[in-house]
Protein backbone atom coordinates (compact mmCIF):
# COMPACT_ATOMS: atom_id res chain seq x y z
CA UNK A 1 0.00 0.00 0.00
CA UNK A 2 2.89 2.32 0.74
CA UNK A 3 4.38 1.65 -2.70
CA UNK A 4 1.17 2.59 -4.44
CA UNK A 5 0.79 5.84 -2.48
CA UNK A 6 4.43 6.92 -2.77
CA UNK A 7 5.44 6.22 -6.37
CA UNK A 8 3.53 6.95 -9.51
CA UNK A 9 1.98 4.22 -11.57
CA UNK A 10 3.69 2.94 -14.66
CA UNK A 11 1.71 5.33 -16.80
CA UNK A 12 3.22 8.23 -14.86
CA UNK A 13 6.70 6.71 -15.21
CA UNK A 14 6.17 6.53 -18.88
CA UNK A 15 5.25 10.23 -18.88
CA UNK A 16 8.55 11.00 -17.10
CA UNK A 17 10.36 9.22 -19.86
CA UNK A 18 11.31 5.94 -18.13
CA UNK A 19 11.62 3.04 -20.54
CA UNK A 20 8.67 0.64 -20.51
CA UNK A 21 9.04 -2.67 -18.79
CA UNK A 22 11.20 -1.42 -15.86
CA UNK A 23 10.36 -2.29 -12.31
CA UNK A 24 9.53 0.45 -9.85
CA UNK A 25 13.01 0.42 -8.31
CA UNK A 26 14.72 0.44 -11.71
CA UNK A 27 12.51 3.30 -12.87
CA UNK A 28 13.35 5.34 -9.80
CA UNK A 29 17.09 4.65 -10.29
CA UNK A 30 16.88 5.63 -13.94
CA UNK A 31 15.03 8.83 -13.06
CA UNK A 32 17.57 9.71 -10.40
CA UNK A 33 20.46 9.20 -12.79
CA UNK A 34 18.79 11.33 -15.40
CA UNK A 35 18.20 14.15 -12.89
CA UNK A 36 21.90 14.05 -11.89
CA UNK A 37 22.91 14.27 -15.52
CA UNK A 38 20.62 17.24 -16.07
CA UNK A 39 21.96 18.92 -12.91
CA UNK A 40 25.55 18.33 -14.02
CA UNK A 41 24.83 19.78 -17.44
CA UNK A 42 23.20 22.83 -15.82
CA UNK A 43 26.17 23.34 -13.47
CA UNK A 44 28.58 22.97 -16.38
CA UNK A 45 26.57 25.43 -18.45
CA UNK A 46 26.55 27.97 -15.62
CA UNK A 47 30.30 27.52 -15.09
CA UNK A 48 30.93 27.84 -18.80
CA UNK A 49 28.77 30.96 -19.00
CA UNK A 50 30.56 32.42 -16.00
CA UNK A 51 33.93 31.67 -17.57
CA UNK A 52 32.89 33.21 -20.87
CA UNK A 53 31.54 36.28 -19.05
CA UNK A 54 34.77 36.62 -17.05
CA UNK A 55 36.91 36.26 -20.17
CA UNK A 56 34.88 38.66 -22.28
CA UNK A 57 33.76 41.21 -19.66
CA UNK A 58 35.18 40.87 -16.18
CA UNK A 59 38.79 40.30 -17.20
CA UNK A 60 38.69 43.10 -19.77
CA UNK A 61 36.69 45.88 -18.14
CA UNK A 62 36.63 47.63 -14.77
CA UNK A 63 33.64 49.75 -13.85
CA UNK A 64 32.47 52.10 -11.14
CA UNK A 65 29.50 54.33 -10.46
CA UNK A 66 31.57 56.48 -8.09
CA UNK A 67 32.42 58.99 -10.81
CA UNK A 68 31.68 62.68 -11.18
CA UNK A 69 32.15 65.44 -13.72
CA UNK A 70 34.86 67.94 -12.83
CA UNK A 71 36.65 70.85 -14.53
CA UNK A 72 39.50 73.29 -14.01
CA UNK A 73 37.21 76.22 -13.27
CA UNK A 74 38.41 79.81 -13.62
CA UNK A 75 38.15 81.86 -10.43
CA UNK A 76 37.49 85.49 -11.32
CA UNK A 77 39.29 87.84 -8.91
CA UNK A 78 40.29 91.52 -9.29
CA UNK A 79 43.95 92.56 -9.49
CA UNK A 80 43.28 96.09 -8.29
CA UNK A 81 41.12 97.71 -5.62
CA UNK A 82 38.15 99.74 -6.72
CA UNK A 83 34.45 100.40 -6.93
CA UNK A 84 32.35 98.15 -9.18
CA UNK A 85 30.76 100.22 -11.93
CA UNK A 86 28.91 97.47 -13.84
CA UNK A 87 28.39 93.70 -13.94
CA UNK A 88 27.08 92.83 -17.42
CA UNK A 89 26.74 89.06 -16.78
CA UNK A 90 24.69 86.87 -14.45
CA UNK A 91 24.75 83.34 -13.09
CA UNK A 92 24.10 80.56 -15.65
CA UNK A 93 24.97 82.91 -18.52
CA UNK A 94 27.18 81.57 -21.28
CA UNK A 95 30.25 83.73 -21.96
CA UNK A 96 33.03 83.75 -24.53
CA UNK A 97 36.71 84.24 -23.88
CA UNK A 98 37.44 87.97 -23.68
CA UNK A 99 33.86 88.95 -22.86
CA UNK A 100 33.51 91.65 -20.18
CA UNK A 101 32.47 90.26 -16.80
CA UNK A 102 33.03 93.17 -14.39
CA UNK A 103 33.96 96.84 -14.86
CA UNK A 104 35.72 98.75 -12.06
CA UNK A 105 35.58 102.55 -11.89
CA UNK A 106 38.73 103.62 -13.85
CA UNK A 107 38.99 107.29 -12.75
CA UNK A 108 41.91 106.79 -10.35
CA UNK A 109 43.81 104.70 -12.88
CA UNK A 110 43.18 107.23 -15.66
CA UNK A 111 44.68 109.98 -13.47
CA UNK A 112 47.67 107.75 -12.75
CA UNK A 113 48.19 107.18 -16.48
CA UNK A 114 48.07 110.92 -17.19
CA UNK A 115 50.60 111.59 -14.44
CA UNK A 116 52.89 108.81 -15.72
CA UNK A 117 52.71 110.26 -19.24
CA UNK A 118 53.71 113.67 -17.88
CA UNK A 119 56.60 112.12 -15.95
CA UNK A 120 57.77 110.40 -19.12
CA UNK A 121 57.73 113.69 -21.00
CA UNK A 122 59.73 115.39 -18.25
CA UNK A 123 62.24 112.53 -18.14
CA UNK A 124 62.68 112.65 -21.92
CA UNK A 125 63.36 116.40 -21.86
CA UNK A 126 65.72 116.02 -18.92
CA UNK A 127 67.74 113.36 -20.74
CA UNK A 128 67.81 115.49 -23.89
CA UNK A 129 69.24 118.22 -21.71
CA UNK A 130 71.87 115.75 -20.50
CA UNK A 131 72.99 115.21 -24.08
CA UNK A 132 73.00 118.95 -24.75
CA UNK A 133 75.05 119.60 -21.61
CA UNK A 134 77.53 116.91 -22.64
CA UNK A 135 77.93 118.51 -26.06
CA UNK A 136 78.43 121.92 -24.45
CA UNK A 137 81.01 120.45 -22.05
CA UNK A 138 82.87 118.91 -24.98
CA UNK A 139 82.90 122.27 -26.74
CA UNK A 140 84.17 123.91 -23.54
CA UNK A 141 87.03 121.39 -23.37
CA UNK A 142 87.95 122.25 -26.95
CA UNK A 143 87.92 125.96 -26.13
CA UNK A 144 90.03 125.54 -23.01
CA UNK A 145 92.55 123.43 -24.91
CA UNK A 146 92.87 126.20 -27.48
CA UNK A 147 93.50 128.69 -24.66
CA UNK A 148 96.09 126.30 -23.24
CA UNK A 149 97.89 126.10 -26.59
CA UNK A 150 98.04 129.91 -26.84
CA UNK A 151 99.31 130.15 -23.28
CA UNK A 152 101.96 127.54 -24.03
CA UNK A 153 103.17 129.42 -27.15
CA UNK A 154 103.17 132.74 -25.32
CA UNK A 155 105.17 131.31 -22.46
CA UNK A 156 107.71 129.65 -24.82
CA UNK A 157 108.27 132.91 -26.74
CA UNK A 158 108.76 134.92 -23.55
CA UNK A 159 111.04 132.26 -22.08
CA UNK A 160 113.22 132.40 -25.24
CA UNK A 161 113.44 136.19 -25.08
CA UNK A 162 114.09 136.28 -21.36
CA UNK A 163 117.74 135.25 -21.91
CA UNK A 164 118.30 138.27 -24.15
CA UNK A 165 116.79 140.69 -21.66
CA UNK A 166 113.97 141.65 -24.03
CA UNK A 167 111.34 140.32 -21.59
CA UNK A 168 111.30 141.24 -17.95
CA UNK A 169 110.96 138.70 -15.18
CA UNK A 170 107.47 139.94 -14.32
CA UNK A 171 106.24 139.33 -17.85
CA UNK A 172 107.69 135.83 -17.80
CA UNK A 173 106.02 135.13 -14.45
CA UNK A 174 102.73 136.44 -15.76
CA UNK A 175 102.97 134.18 -18.84
CA UNK A 176 103.76 131.20 -16.66
CA UNK A 177 100.77 131.92 -14.42
CA UNK A 178 98.56 132.21 -17.48
CA UNK A 179 99.85 128.85 -18.69
CA UNK A 180 99.08 127.20 -15.37
CA UNK A 181 95.65 128.79 -15.28
CA UNK A 182 94.93 127.50 -18.78
CA UNK A 183 96.04 124.01 -17.78
CA UNK A 184 93.77 124.10 -14.72
CA UNK A 185 90.87 125.33 -16.88
CA UNK A 186 91.37 122.41 -19.28
CA UNK A 187 91.37 119.94 -16.41
CA UNK A 188 88.20 121.47 -14.96
CA UNK A 189 86.49 121.38 -18.36
CA UNK A 190 87.45 117.73 -18.78
CA UNK A 191 85.99 116.87 -15.36
CA UNK A 192 82.77 118.63 -16.29
CA UNK A 193 82.69 116.72 -19.55
CA UNK A 194 83.18 113.40 -17.74
CA UNK A 195 80.40 114.32 -15.30
CA UNK A 196 77.98 115.05 -18.13
CA UNK A 197 79.00 111.98 -20.13
CA UNK A 198 78.42 109.75 -17.09
CA UNK A 199 74.70 110.59 -17.35
CA UNK A 200 74.45 109.47 -20.98
CA UNK A 201 77.28 106.99 -21.51
CA UNK A 202 76.18 103.96 -23.55
CA UNK A 203 72.60 105.18 -23.93
CA UNK A 204 70.33 107.13 -26.19
CA UNK A 205 67.43 109.33 -25.20
CA UNK A 206 64.97 106.41 -25.46
CA UNK A 207 66.95 103.84 -23.46
CA UNK A 208 68.40 106.15 -20.84
CA UNK A 209 67.68 104.85 -17.30
CA UNK A 210 65.65 107.94 -16.37
CA UNK A 211 63.44 107.51 -19.44
CA UNK A 212 63.20 103.75 -18.91
CA UNK A 213 61.98 104.25 -15.33
CA UNK A 214 59.34 106.69 -16.54
CA UNK A 215 58.28 104.24 -19.27
CA UNK A 216 57.97 101.45 -16.71
CA UNK A 217 55.81 103.66 -14.50
CA UNK A 218 53.60 104.50 -17.47
CA UNK A 219 53.31 100.80 -18.39
CA UNK A 220 52.33 99.96 -14.81
CA UNK A 221 49.69 102.69 -14.82
CA UNK A 222 48.30 101.50 -18.16
CA UNK A 223 48.25 97.92 -16.90
CA UNK A 224 46.31 98.97 -13.82
CA UNK A 225 43.88 100.85 -16.10
CA UNK A 226 43.41 97.76 -18.28
CA UNK A 227 42.65 95.72 -15.16
CA UNK A 228 39.60 97.85 -14.44
CA UNK A 229 37.87 95.73 -17.09
CA UNK A 230 37.77 92.06 -16.04
CA UNK A 231 37.23 89.67 -18.94
CA UNK A 232 36.43 85.98 -19.20
CA UNK A 233 39.64 83.92 -19.50
CA UNK A 234 37.85 80.97 -21.13
CA UNK A 235 34.59 80.03 -22.80
CA UNK A 236 32.11 78.75 -20.25
CA UNK A 237 29.18 79.30 -17.93
CA UNK A 238 29.11 81.92 -15.16
CA UNK A 239 28.59 80.44 -11.70
CA UNK A 240 28.76 81.63 -8.09
CA UNK A 241 28.49 85.30 -8.99
CA UNK A 242 28.45 87.36 -5.79
CA UNK A 243 29.47 90.84 -6.99
CA UNK A 244 27.13 93.82 -7.07
CA UNK A 245 27.26 97.28 -8.64
CA UNK A 246 28.67 99.82 -6.19
CA UNK A 247 30.53 97.20 -4.18
CA UNK A 248 34.03 98.10 -3.01
CA UNK A 249 36.27 95.17 -3.89
CA UNK A 250 39.81 94.34 -2.86
CA UNK A 251 42.58 92.50 -4.67
CA UNK A 252 41.94 88.77 -4.54
CA UNK A 253 38.20 88.97 -3.74
CA UNK A 254 36.38 86.09 -5.45
CA UNK A 255 33.76 87.66 -7.69
CA UNK A 256 32.49 84.69 -9.69
CA UNK A 257 33.51 81.46 -11.37
CA UNK A 258 33.57 80.56 -15.06
CA UNK A 259 33.11 76.85 -15.74
CA UNK A 260 34.62 75.75 -19.10
CA UNK A 261 32.02 73.17 -20.14
CA UNK A 262 33.99 72.26 -23.26
CA UNK A 263 36.92 71.17 -21.10
CA UNK A 264 35.24 69.13 -18.39
CA UNK A 265 36.57 65.71 -17.47
CA UNK A 266 35.49 62.86 -15.20
CA UNK A 267 37.09 61.79 -11.95
CA UNK A 268 36.23 58.10 -11.55
CA UNK A 269 37.08 56.68 -8.13
CA UNK A 270 38.08 53.03 -8.61
CA UNK A 271 38.88 50.59 -5.85
CA UNK A 272 42.57 49.89 -5.44
CA UNK A 273 42.09 46.30 -6.57
CA UNK A 274 40.62 47.49 -9.87
CA UNK A 275 43.66 49.55 -10.81
CA UNK A 276 46.18 46.74 -11.42
CA UNK A 277 45.81 46.97 -15.20
CA UNK A 278 44.65 50.57 -15.60
CA UNK A 279 47.09 52.56 -17.73
CA UNK A 280 47.16 56.05 -19.22
CA UNK A 281 45.74 56.11 -22.74
CA UNK A 282 43.22 53.27 -22.28
CA UNK A 283 39.74 53.83 -23.68
CA UNK A 284 36.69 54.34 -21.50
CA UNK A 285 32.95 54.55 -21.97
CA UNK A 286 30.71 56.57 -19.69
CA UNK A 287 27.05 57.28 -19.15
CA UNK A 288 25.47 60.02 -17.07
CA UNK A 289 22.36 60.15 -14.96
CA UNK A 290 21.46 63.36 -16.82
CA UNK A 291 21.07 61.75 -20.26
CA UNK A 292 20.60 58.12 -19.27
CA UNK A 293 22.11 55.00 -20.79
CA UNK A 294 21.03 55.97 -24.32
CA UNK A 295 23.85 58.56 -24.53
CA UNK A 296 27.31 57.04 -24.26
CA UNK A 297 30.38 59.23 -23.84
CA UNK A 298 33.80 58.05 -24.97
CA UNK A 299 36.99 59.05 -23.21
CA UNK A 300 40.63 58.27 -22.54
CA UNK A 301 42.42 57.69 -19.27
CA UNK A 302 44.49 60.85 -18.73
CA UNK A 303 46.01 60.05 -15.35
CA UNK A 304 45.72 58.31 -12.00
CA UNK A 305 45.62 60.27 -8.76
CA UNK A 306 48.71 60.55 -6.59
CA UNK A 307 46.93 59.52 -3.41
CA UNK A 308 43.64 58.48 -1.88
CA UNK A 309 41.12 60.87 -0.42
CA UNK A 310 41.93 59.66 3.08
CA UNK A 311 45.61 60.46 2.60
CA UNK A 312 44.85 64.06 1.64
CA UNK A 313 42.13 64.62 4.21
CA UNK A 314 42.38 67.54 6.63
CA UNK A 315 42.78 65.01 9.44
CA UNK A 316 44.34 61.93 7.79
CA UNK A 317 43.73 58.49 9.24
CA UNK A 318 46.29 57.32 11.81
CA UNK A 319 46.69 53.71 10.73
CA UNK A 320 49.42 53.04 13.28
CA UNK A 321 46.89 52.94 16.13
CA UNK A 322 45.99 49.63 17.75
CA UNK A 323 42.34 49.71 16.67
CA UNK A 324 43.16 49.92 12.97
CA UNK A 325 40.61 48.41 10.58
CA UNK A 326 41.47 47.90 6.95
CA UNK A 327 39.22 49.81 4.58
CA UNK A 328 39.37 49.38 0.82
CA UNK A 329 40.64 52.66 -0.60
CA UNK A 330 39.76 54.37 -3.87
CA UNK A 331 41.98 56.35 -6.22
CA UNK A 332 40.68 58.97 -8.64
CA UNK A 333 41.24 58.19 -12.32
CA UNK A 334 41.00 61.20 -14.61
CA UNK A 335 39.18 60.50 -17.87
CA UNK A 336 39.31 63.04 -20.70
CA UNK A 337 36.11 63.22 -22.75
CA UNK A 338 35.54 63.63 -26.49
CA UNK A 339 35.01 67.38 -27.19
CA UNK A 340 32.60 66.65 -30.04
CA UNK A 341 30.37 64.58 -27.76
CA UNK A 342 30.56 67.27 -25.06
CA UNK A 343 29.44 69.87 -27.58
CA UNK A 344 26.47 67.70 -28.51
CA UNK A 345 25.58 66.72 -24.95
CA UNK A 346 27.00 69.28 -22.49
CA UNK A 347 27.75 68.18 -18.95
CA UNK A 348 27.84 70.18 -15.73
CA UNK A 349 30.40 69.98 -12.94
CA UNK A 350 29.37 67.57 -10.21
CA UNK A 351 27.06 65.34 -12.28
CA UNK A 352 27.14 61.61 -11.54
CA UNK A 353 28.62 59.26 -14.13
CA UNK A 354 29.10 55.52 -14.63
CA UNK A 355 32.56 54.78 -16.00
CA UNK A 356 33.96 51.63 -17.60
CA UNK A 357 37.60 51.27 -18.68
CA UNK A 358 38.81 48.74 -21.23
CA UNK A 359 41.98 47.34 -19.59
CA UNK A 360 42.60 44.67 -22.22
CA UNK A 361 45.11 46.86 -24.07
Amino acid sequence: MSDASTYPPRDARGFLGAPAGLSDSDARRWLRQRLFVILGIAVLAVALAGGVWWYIVSSRYVSTDDAYVDASVAQITPQIDGLVRSVPVNDTQSVKRGQVLVVIDPVDEQIAVAQAEANLGQATRRVEQYFANAAAAAAEVTSKRADLQRAQLDYKRRAALASTGAVSGDELTTAKNALETAQAAVEEAQRQLMSQQALIRGTSVQNNPDVMVAKAQLAAAELALSRTVIRAPVNGIVAQSNVQIGQRIQVGTQLMTVVPLAQVYVNANFKEGQLRRVRIGQKATLTSDLYGSSVVFHGTVAGVGGGTGAAFAVIPAQNATGNWIKVVQRLPVRIALDPAELAKHPLRVGLSMDATIDVAH
